[in-house]
């Protein structure tokens, strides 16, 4: 992966597992200045899990970097690709608890939240819940679940840029069930069977790897269709969008008076067709205060050049500012 531009790798100086409730661990670490100012990073999914090449978004010697992966996925335990998985205490109020917990856990009074895509989401979600504790947000990707980001993407909308993609994702599931191709798809998802479940899941995770790039990225879509990561992620995405993420329609646009003060770049992709810059804008609308920066050249991926520029441009803004 291409990342010039970005902060050399660097590795975490601390790990751990985080007992968080419901039987669930999740996995987090700390790289960059032990003593610097706090960021949390909230992947994507819900169900990606992190990346080393995450840490690279933030300068280390002025950052305390925490990543950590959400309940079910990368190191977490349980996991989500087990055959008999269970998602009922894997909800997005949960992980706005998992996250202050961790906050908590370690002992950083407030930090920078960080957050593309569904990390997006859940960073609205956990600063519209604690404000106190945020000191910044760097969005990327806006998603707020409503139904019709929803349908654009799983139900047929983005078919028509890519039927050619659409048609392998829409190939696992027999036409009498196309109406419904969330509901469809949750049915073989969490089927027990692996003759069942891997297939849906990988059909799922590879329309999604295929289209979030501006322009084909083959090893991505590789990497992301492993059997195992395909399964968790493809189960959690699929459990939080046939409940609406446990929103009310239009709840995290709605409620931004409550964190309209808290400084905050919003990076958007002009082309992105995973979750279409239309988000991003109705957003601003509501929220002007908050700076939104359109790449013109980029889809929806944080690696994609001018996204990932913009988003250290943010990094590096806003390591100036008190907490």
């Amino acid at each position: 992966m291409e990342l010039d531009g970005l902060y050399p790798p660097i590795e975490p100086y601390e790990t751990g597992d985080l007992l968080v409730g419901d039987g669930n661990r999740i996995h987090w670490e700390q790289s960059g200045n032990p003593d610097g100012k706090p960021v949390v990073f909230l992947h994507g999914g819900p169900g990606g899990g992190t990346s080393p090449w995450q840490r690279r978004f933030f300068d280390p010697e002025v950052y305390r970097i925490v990543l950590f992966d959400q309940r079910g996925c990368g190191l977490s335990t349980p996991h989500a690709s087990e055959p008999d998985a269970d998602l009922r205490y894997n909800t997005t109020w949960h992980l706005v608890a998992d996250i202050e917990l961790l906050r908590k856990n370690l002992g950083i009074q407030k930090w920078q939240v960080f957050g593309g895509s569904w990390g997006s989401t859940l960073a609205l979600a956990y600063a519209q819940s604690h404000p106190e504790a945020v000191t910044e947000l760097v969005l990327r990707g806006i998603f707020t679940l409503r139904r019709h980001e929803l349908e654009w993407f799983y139900e047929g909308g983005a078919a028509a840029l890519f039927p050619d993609l659409w048609a392998d994702y829409e190939a696992v599931i027999p036409p009498v069930e196309r109406t419904r191709m969330m509901e469809a798809y949750h049915r073989r998802l969490f089927d027990a069977d692996p003759e069942v479940h891997v297939p849906a899941a990988v059909a799922w995770t590879k329309w999604e790897a295929s289209t979030v790039t501006l322009r084909p990225d083959p090893e991505h879509v590789d990497e992301a269709t492993d059997a195992a990561h395909a399964t968790a992620f493809a189960r959690i995405e699929n459990h939080y969008f046939v409940n609406g993420g446990w929103l009310e329609e239009g709840q995290l646009i709605d409620n931004v008076g409550v964190i309209r003060d808290i400084p905050a770049v919003i990076v958007q992709g002009r082309y992105d067709v995973c979750t279409p810059m239309m988000t991003a804008w109705d957003l601003h609308t509501a929220w002007p205060e908050a700076e939104l920066v359109i790449v013109d050249d980029a889809g929806h991926s944080a690696s994609e050049p001018g996204i990932a520029a913009a988003l250290r441009a943010a990094t590096d803004r806003f390591a100036a500012l008190n907490d």
